[in-house]
Order: C-alpha cells, then structure tokens, then sequence
C-alpha cells in the first residue's frame, strides 16, 4: 500500500492502494540460476510417468523402485517389482536388498506423505544412489498403471485429472 500527500500538512493523505501481481512480487530467477535448479531438481525427483515408461521398456531400467510403507500398505497394491522396504528397516536390510551400484527410486503413498522422503534420506546416508518418485502409489494408481495386490494384478482406469485420458500427456 502506498500513503500519498495531497494539499497542506493538515489535510488527511489520500491512500492510494498499488496492487501487486502475486506471481511476480518475487522476481524470477535469471536464466542461468533456473537452468540450475530445475537441473538439480530432477537429479532428485523423477515421476510416475517416467519410472512406468522406463519399467516397460525392454531391458534393465537401471533402477530399482523401493517401497518404503507397511506391509498392510504393501498388500494394498504396490508397483510391479518394487522391492518393499519399510523406512524403519532400511538401515538393517539395504545391504541384503539393494546393490549399491544400481540407483533406487523410492515411493510411499502420495504427494501428501513425506515417507518416500524419509527413505531416499536414510538410503542416501548408506551411500545410495536415490531419487524420490513424485506422486508415490496414489499417482502410479491415478494414472491407470498396473499394481500387484496380495490377490494379484489389478488395474484402475486413468484419473482425467492426472493423466490423459488417450495418447500421452507430451511433456
């Protein structure tokens, strides 16, 4: 808010009120230090787009996904292959589940659990290779990819809301 004299020292002052775009009250960052961020961003992240296109390709992804929820959570239905480490157990079992030369993708339930987080952390302090698959189980669900329950496979149609409906989303 802006306060503006007008007249003499003993009339009130007209308030004029100065709106500030939201968006741009914090200008953006020069070209040079986005390309960074946005570069270490997804050094960290990846989604669940990318981790299903890289499991259905043929081959070795390169990765492997990491399940750190319940094993009631787990029985729920979980992604294909995942190898299901709860985040309280990692630093007694990475060694016997995990090759430390292959890179781990972490997930929990959704973008609204910080438990997929917890587990990169503690993977990251033994010495892994780690990155955090944005969405967890939630998004891999919406999205109308194929998960493993302890009665088997099963599949929902793709949420509109999340994932295109036919074709692919193009970014």
């Amino acid at each position: 808010m802006e306060i503006r004299r007008t007249g003499g020292a003993s009339e009130r002052p007209e308030m004029t009120v100065t709106t500030v775009n939201p968006v741009l009250r914090v200008a953006p960052a020069a070209p040079a230090e986005a390309a960074a961020h946005f570069r270490a961003r997804l050094a960290f992240h990846t989604d669940v787009s990318d981790v299903a296109a890289a499991l259905a390709a043929d081959g070795d992804p390169g990765f492997v996904v990491l399940d750190s929820r319940s094993t009631g959570s787990w029985d729920q239905g979980h992604v294909p292959g995942a190898v299901h480490l709860p985040t309280a157990l990692i630093a007694e079992q990475a060694e016997r589940l995990l090759d430390r030369n292959v890179p781990v993708v972490t997930y929990c339930w959704g973008p609204g659990c910080d438990g997929a987080t917890r587990a990169a952390l503690a993977l990251a302090e033994l010495g892994y290779q780690v990155k955090e698959m944005l969405g967890g189980f939630e998004y891999w669900a919406r999205e109308g990819f194929e998960f493993e329950t302890w009665q088997g496979r099963a599949r929902r149609a793709a949420d509109p809301l999340t994932a295109p409906v036919e074709g692919e989303c193009g970014c």
